[in-house]
């Protein structure tokens, strides 16, 4: 193996995906991250989380000194990174052919590279470093019989890689030396497979190119919204098409794990699981741009997810549904250029966050309301629900933030019990559903109350981040999105301010004060993309429409060149930081957009109580 590599910056990454597992693809022509056979296993491409030698897959110009230009071809997943150099010009299509049925995996695994000659002649080389088990274990490799390629196994994994010439190994990976002539196309396929069956059959790989591009081009063609941000709302929405598991509906948050808040810091988390808290926004951003398929399909993983007692509801799950997300740590991963540690799993499985009950019934409120097919027995778990949050609401927590530094009676936490029992009420009267209408009614009234009154500062004339605290926090702007109260109310009013006074970052909006030390965890961290996006929301929904636009404008500036954000943006160091691409992101992207565009009833329209 050469010199190890280390990861690029986090911007330098593309997505590619099949519907059970994605890929990040550098600039570089370097796949450095795949977790196989499903987004939640482990990864056999691990560089991402230390260098090279910890598991890729590069095929680029010998001379890694090309200019490099790079797009998704139409309105698809497929990536196409042109390599210029002065002897010639070379193309490499990568993409994962999507899954044919929303009922469970259609085929095994695949991952496709065609490398195509564009002008002149351009020496190529590539280099696969297969590392199973996050980058540890070290597969035994054999040559294929009968065709160019090889097959790879570790325990339960094999992967089989077929390509259109001779392979070597050499220092522990495979590699092959070729030139690329203008018109030539080569191939390169590599498939995943349990390593008890036979072979997975060969792929024919213009057939699917040709099938893949369809397929999304199809998809895309759905998409309803008309407004001015069409490019970005609709990459958004490819985006989180990617990140939705096919077979039950659930959208993890990222593909990645441990992709630092803070460069060299430690606030690492795994991101691949599915959150109760991107419930609602995901709902309606998938229904108001004509997705109701999906959205029908992440309201069902919703529905067998929270299934069981109500007093086990957890704020996040595997994609199946999964609850034991043990968190442990990687001691032989160095960290993406240095964070540490590296963990697998989340904790914050664990933690209660009573946000996730107003989310639960907010989102069933709009699936019903946007007469999504009804779900069995939606409403009688709806009612368990409800009625052991009556006997919780109360209670210290760990809020939307997952804290780590101990339970607190937090405002935002609070507002969406509130908002558990007004959606719970609202149904009831909508659809004549039965409930105990007097009793929730005088519950939500005892919230509402409980959080004017204590979880408004009236010396600091703003809602703060929890009960008796000076701190703000910028979950707050949610509070007329919900429509905990409303926008005009002089103290939302003051409190929007409140969060523009004090959490702005070059313009851009922090959760809260981290040295503060609520969260627990040291160190600092960068601005909250989606908190940003809300703060956009609130000043649209306050008529400040100009400031909003240009906030807006701000945000997508920040995206990388394929249309991809982070979770957080670090302004000092001008970097994406967190992990990679992140649904909450995108999802709160496609709300404003709607928000701000004229013909959309957006979700800060829809959202709120009547």
């Amino acid at each position: 193996m050469t010199e190890p590599r280390r990861p690029l910056p986090i911007e330098d990454y593309a997505l590619i995906g099949d519907g059970a597992t994605a890929a990040l693809v550098g600039r570089n022509g370097s796949i450095d991250w795949l977790c196989w056979p499903r987004f939640d296993s482990s990864a056999c491409f691990a560089a991402l989380l230390g260098d090279s030698r910890n598991g890729c897959w590069r095929i680029g110009p010998e001379n890694e000194g090309a200019q490099v230009t790079r797009r998704y071809r139409g309105d698809t997943l497929v990536l196409e990174t042109v390599f210029e150099s002065h002897s010639g010009a070379v193309a490499v299509i990568d993409f994962m052919p999507p899954m044919r049925s929303p009922s469970g995996i259609a085929a095994n695994s695949s991952v496709i590279r065609i490398v195509e000659g564009r002008r002149g002649h351009v020496p190529m080389h590539m280099e696969l470093v297969l590392r199973f088990d996050y980058g540890s274990a070290v597969p035994w490799v054999s040559r294929l019989q009968e065709e160019h390629g090889i097959s790879a196994i570790v325990g339960p994994d094999r992967v089989v890689l077929r390509g259109p010439m001779r392979l070597h190994g050499r220092h522990m990976a495979t590699v092959a030396d070729f030139t690329v002539s203008e018109g030539q196309r080569l191939s390169f396929v590599m498939t995943h497979g349990p390593s008890h069956l036979p072979l997975p059959a060969a792929i024919d790989a213009e057939a699917a190119l040709r099938q893949t591009e369809d397929s999304w081009t199809g998809w895309s063609a759905r998409c309803t919204y008309r407004g001015e941000w069409g490019e970005a709302v609709l990459r958004s929405l490819i985006t989180l098409r990617a990140l939705a598991y096919t077979p039950t509906g659930g959208l993890v948050a990222a593909p990645t794990m441990s992709l630092p808040e803070e460069l060299g810091g430690e606030r690492n988390w795994d991101y691949r699981y599915c959150w109760l808290r991107d419930a609602t926004l995901t709902l309606l951003a998938m229904m108001e741009a004509g997705y109701y398929d999906e959205a029908a399909s992440w309201r069902d993983w919703l529905h067998r997810a929270v299934a069981g007692s109500p007093d086990q509801i957890q704020i996040m799950y595997g994609v199946a549904g999964e609850r034991r997300l043990d968190e442990w740590e990687v001691p032989w991963l160095a960290g993406y250029q240095g964070a540490r540690p590296v963990r697998i799993g989340n904790a914050a499985s664990n933690q209660l966050q009573l946000d996730v009950y107003g989310e639960i019934n907010d989102a069933l409120h709009h699936a019903r309301s946007g007469q999504l097919a009804p779900a069995p027995e939606s409403w009688t778990m709806q009612i368990a629900l409800t009625d052991h949050l009556e006997t919780i609401w109360d209670q210290p927590d760990e809020s939307i933030w997952e804290v780590r530094g101990g339970r607190r009676h937090f405002t935002f936490s609070k507002a969406m019990a509130w908002v558990a029992f007004d959606r719970a009420v609202r149904d009831a009267e909508t659809f004549k559903l039965p409930g105990p209408l007097d009793r929730w009614r005088a519950v939500r009234d005892r919230i509402h109350a409980t959080v004017c009154e204590k979880g408004y500062n009236a010396a600091k004339r703003s809602f703060v981040q929890s009960f008796g605290s000076e701190e703000l926090d910028a979950s707050l702007l949610l509070l007329p999105l919900v429509g905990f109260l409303p926008h005009d109310d002089p103290r939302i009013i003051a409190t929007v301010a409140a969060v523009e006074r004090e959490l702005l970052a070059d313009g851009f909006v922090r959760r809260y004060r981290t040295e503060a030390g609520a969260d627990g965890v040291a160190g600092r961290e960068g601005v909250f993309l989606a908190c940003s996006f809300w703060l956009a929301d609130c000043m649209s929904m306050q008529g400040r429409d100009e400031e909003a636009r240009r906030l807006f404008e701000r945000l997508l500036a920040l995206r990388n060149d394929v249309g991809l954000l982070s979770e957080e943006y670090d302004p000092r160091a001008g970097r994406l930081v967190g992990n990679f691409p992140q649904a909450f992101s995108h999802v709160a992207l496609i709300g404003t957009a709607m928000n701000l565009s004229e013909g959309h009833a957006g979700p800060a329209e829809r959202r709120p109580a009547e």
